[in-house]
């Protein structure tokens, strides 16, 4: 790797630290979350600065809105989101409920697009969230796509720690939820990521079959009969992942 493109690779780095648990990091913590120097860390931020997707005040540095720029990027290149969009908002008129288009991305689900209700209970759910594959409808959805070589890989370097008490930490239990989301279509998520956090996640599958992303759907679950919740949201959140699918 030449050394400016492993200075681009840094930098990306530096900015993918940055998070909702972490809105401004000093260069210690730009340190720490990407296993630079800091010295390096220190170069890679104030680049940032200059560029203009990072503010500093002397101590802390946080993003400017220039880097909602790079996320554009991606939605207005590349069709799955802007496809997904019609059948997110349908699906929340006729739910009253959140809708959420996710992928695949390393060892986690990506949120690439999003129709909300006004009510929201839950601040990990969002355009850009991160959310590990283990613990999420979403994620379960997204397992089930892989083939059984790609999946032991995945259970053999993942480490799964718990969100909440109902969360699945064993790969032998896990591999038995995605055979079942394989089996049914459909996958529940009931307080296994967030407590009081209920989902409902639904694959999208490409023209050739190819699994390349999940619908999901969140409430809180407090308020749910949960089996008159999967009957209500399922049928018709196929509908759409099915539409969807044939668009790709």
């Amino acid at each position: 790797m030449s050394e400016g493109m492993a200075g681009l690779a840094k930098g990306l780095a530096v900015l993918e630290a940055f998070g909702p648990e972490t809105p401004r990091l000093t260069i210690s913590d730009a340190a720490r979350a990407t296993g630079l120097s800091r010295a390096a860390a220190r170069r890679c931020l104030m680049t940032l600065v200059e560029a203009g997707y990072l503010a500093f005040d002397e101590k802390f540095f946080t993003p400017t809105p220039r880097v909602v720029r790079l996320g554009a990027v991606y939605a207005e290149a590349v069709p799955l989101p802007q496809l997904a969009g019609p059948h997110l908002l349908a699906l929340r008129e006729a739910l009253d409920e959140s809708v959420s288009l996710a992928v695949m991305e390393g060892d986690e689900s990506l949120f690439v697009a999003r129709s909300e209700v006004s009510r929201v209970f839950s601040a990990g759910v969002r355009v850009g969230a991160r959310l590990p594959l283990y613990a999420s409808a979403t994620g379960y959805v997204l397992l089930a796509g892989l083939d059984e070589n790609a999946l032991d890989a995945y259970l053999e370097r993942v480490e799964m720690v718990a969100c909440t008490p109902r969360t699945i930490v064993d790969p032998g239990r896990l591999r038995e939820r995605i055979a079942q989301v394989r089996e049914e279509g459909v996958a529940v998520s009931d307080e296994e990521l967030e407590v009081g956090l209920f989902a409902l996640a639904v694959p999208v599958r490409d023209s050739r079959g190819d699994m390349v992303a999940s619908i999901s759907v969140s409430a809180a679950a407090a308020r749910l009969d949960v089996a008159d919740f999967r009957d209500r949201c399922a049928r018709v959140m196929r509908q759409h992942a099915d539409q969807l699918g044939r668009q790709l």
